[in-house]
């Protein structure tokens, strides 16, 4: 199963793109591809540089669709959308009162934290929830983006390389 991941990854996408799509998959994001790029053999600029655009590509449609079927979701009269609808309310309305606080800077650290559930996807539907300007949400996100991007690059290959230095 590895083997076919890792060969429809570099034979099939390349690795760059392999980044990129692993990057766009919700929780796994940054997070993610950044290690996948360091074990596809890229350099450490190249996995920080594809992931950051493969986890912002979803962003923009993300800040400007998912009220709209959010609310399409949880008035559906389908029990399966309205169980989506609904937990990504309460996903939003959970970190809504911190993140709503600081707004620009709220979005940002929340989204730089590379923990899990902690990404773009969520800063973005958070963003979007409580009314943020469009251009502030966008710009919020890439900056938080970017900073957690920093830390696993630097976790991912800075680790790799104590160990290659202790050895």
């Amino acid at each position: 199963m590895i083997d076919a991941i890792k060969t429809f990854l570099i034979d099939v996408l390349g690795a760059h793109f392999g980044v990129m799509i692993c990057a766009m998959i919700p929780i796994i994001e940054l997070r993610g591809a950044i290690p996948l790029g360091m074990g596809l053999g890229l350099q450490w600029w190249q996995s920080y540089l594809y992931a950051v655009i493969g986890n912002m590509i979803p962003v923009p449609f993300i800040l400007l669709f998912i009220t709209k079927i959010i609310s399409w979701m949880t008035k559906s009269r389908v029990k399966f959308f309205n169980k989506i609808g609904n937990w990504l309310t309460s996903k939003a309305e959970k970190n809504r009162e911190k993140i709503e606080k600081y707004s620009f800077w709220g979005v940002c650290l929340f989204v730089a934290v590379p923990l899990p559930v902690t990404g773009a996807w969520t800063g973005s539907l958070v963003a979007a929830t409580i009314g943020m300007k469009w251009w502030k949400a966008l710009l919020s996100c890439l900056l938080g983006v970017m900073i957690a991007g920093v830390i696993v690059t630097l976790i991912s290959y800075g680790a790799l390389a104590a160990f290659t230095w202790l050895l």
